[in-house]
């Protein structure tokens, strides 16, 4: 019989989780570790919680499998907080393993102890401890939570003497059927539109049911926009790509000509702040009913969103092969600027991606919350599901460079890029240490425009002083060279392009620090949200 650490371990293995991240304490968090390698999963030492609990939520988006970070008691769980909401947001299955205090010790014990469930509640699915009765059965429930839909963390609190002791196998659970609506009032719908429009997002950035969307999409013939996290699920260089939805201004054109709005799995936690502004009836095709939303459904279809595809019956609309390319070319040309010094956000995205091809790459790509997102949302060109990894539910700062570590480390023949402001990147510049510690194949691009750009902008709309959003000068490459990551400089686009080409026949981790021109961001923000 295995030990409790053995059977959570093997547990995981079986669905398919390869790494753990974190940051150990002295109790459970060395049996973990220990016994980690003999069950094919590996451990990685971080240089902060919420890095390593993102790193995973990036490892569980890529793998499809539980992400898993390991933390001590204490302050591993309160720093890794930020890291739980992050990956419950962004509908990513992820379980924490936090050391914790036995029932005995909470009688007594008061040195960095705090009630860790309730620090974790808000923003976890569940919890279980590893010396509950049945461990296992508590611990497979706990993982079944993290996986279903909406999916999202799970907190287990483990400490030496739980994960030392034996454990029962738990009895096999019998999976639920999944349950499918009836089609007819999605077929009648679907039968009546002439000029319908998709809108893709996260529930469908998985190859199964993109190849099922990209069929059902070309049997309309008509326009398909997707939210940042479903990037790819249509390529971009595909004709009826249309180009991104958030929720705001810039695919208005696109939308405001819909006679019907088919939604297939968009998660409500993907839009932005503002009112619904369509009359069109919608289709919502999703995994799960949705109770918060910015318009209500005039038919839904909830289940397996490659099954209820399926069960429609596409016909041919109106729209015209000349129609689609002109609105995606219309949307990125109100995001389009020149610099007039240092090198714009959309030119570091396209150089970039211009610079891959010359060098037969074929980086993944992650994005940090910020201004420059919206140039790197919008420029780089994604041929497949999860090609750029961004954080949108929460929208966290920080996000890019352990997400890109852990996309380097899961394709080290495709490597990584990340694109960071220069505000996220101080949130979580040691983790460029864990990239060099790894040899992992990553090229961090630093948009440094001294600034926190998006929150500069906002303040400037409202005609407020100048104040709390602007850093002195920092030289990042300076910095990643300390950390024994190859550190660059750009200026201006022939230096940056150089400084690419370096970067991408460099072995190991490199970073660019370019200088931005910031001046095109207000008019950017203005094209995207209005």
């Amino acid at each position: 019989m295995m030990i409790v650490a053995e059977a959570l371990l093997a547990e995981l293995a079986r669905r398919g989780t390869r790494r753990i991240w974190g940051v150990p304490g002295g109790g459970s968090s060395l049996d973990i570790i220990a016994a980690a390698p003999k069950h094919g999963i590996d451990f990685v030492l971080a240089r902060q919680e919420s890095n390593a609990a993102i790193a995973a939520m990036a490892d569980a988006e890529l793998t499809g499998a539980p992400g898993v970070v390991l933390t001590t008691k204490g302050p591993g769980v309160g720093n890794v907080v930020n890291g739980l909401a992050c990956a419950t947001l962004e509908r990513a299955p992820l379980l924490l393993l936090a050391d914790g205090f036995t029932p005995k010790q909470v009688t007594w014990v008061t040195h960095q102890y705090f009630d860790q469930r309730a620090m974790t509640g808000g923003v976890v699915k569940g919890y279980a401890r590893a010396d509950e009765e049945a461990p296992m059965a508590a611990i497979a429930a706990l993982l079944d939570k993290a996986e279903a839909a909406p999916r999202g963390a799970v907190h287990l609190d483990l400490t030496g003497e739980a994960v030392r002791r034996p454990a029962p196998p738990a009895d096999p659970v019998q999976a639920m059927a999944p349950h499918h609506a009836p089609v007819g009032d999605a077929a009648a719908l679907l039968a009546a539109a002439r000029r319908p429009v998709l809108l893709v997002g996260l529930e469908a950035a998985n190859a199964p049911d993109a190849a099922a969307l990209r069929g059902f999409a070309e049997a309309l013939g008509c326009p398909v926009l997707v939210t940042y996290k479903a990037k790819g699920v249509l390529p971009d260089r595909h004709p009826l790509y249309a180009g991104i939805v958030t929720g705001g201004t810039l695919e208005a054109p696109c939308i405001g000509q819909a006679d019907l709005i088919i939604q297939v799995g968009l998660d409500p936690v993907e839009l932005i702040l503002q009112p619904w502004r369509y009359t069109a009836p919608i289709l919502d095709i999703a995994l799960r009913p949705h109770p918060v939303r910015y318009a209500d459904p005039t038919a839904a279809l909830h289940g397996p969103l490659a099954d209820s595809i399926a069960a429609l019956e596409p016909r041919a609309s109106t729209w015209t092969a000349t129609e689609i390319p002109a609105l995606r070319e219309a949307a990125l040309a109100a995001l389009e600027w020149q610099g007039t010094g240092g090198v714009s956000p959309p030119d570091i995205v396209r150089i970039a991606q211009k610079e891959a091809r010359a060098a037969n790459a074929t980086p993944r790509v992650a994005v940090d919350a910020g201004a420059h997102m919206f140039s790197a949302t919008a420029f780089w060109q994604c041929e497949h599901p999860r090609d750029l990894l961004i954080s949108n539910g929460l929208a966290s700062m920080g996000f890019a460079l352990p997400a890109g570590l852990a996309a380097a480390l899961h394709d080290p023949a495709r490597g990584a890029i990340a694109f960071t402001g220069d505000g996220g990147l101080m949130m979580c510049m040691g983790e460029l240490a864990t990239a060099a510690q790894l040899g992992a194949k990553l090229i961090t691009i630093v948009f440094n425009d001294s600034a926190l750009s998006l929150i500069d902008i906002k303040q400037q709309q409202r005609q407020l002083p100048q104040a709390g959003v602007r850093f002195t000068r920092t030289d990042f490459a300076a910095i990643a060279e300390g950390f024994g990551v190859k550190g660059l400089r750009a200026d201006d686009p022939a230096q940056y392009a150089a400084a690419l080409r370096e970067a991408f026949a460099h072995e190991g981790p490199s970073l660019i620090d370019v200088t931005v021109d910031p001046a095109g961001y207000p008019a950017q923000l203005q094209a995207m949200r209005g």
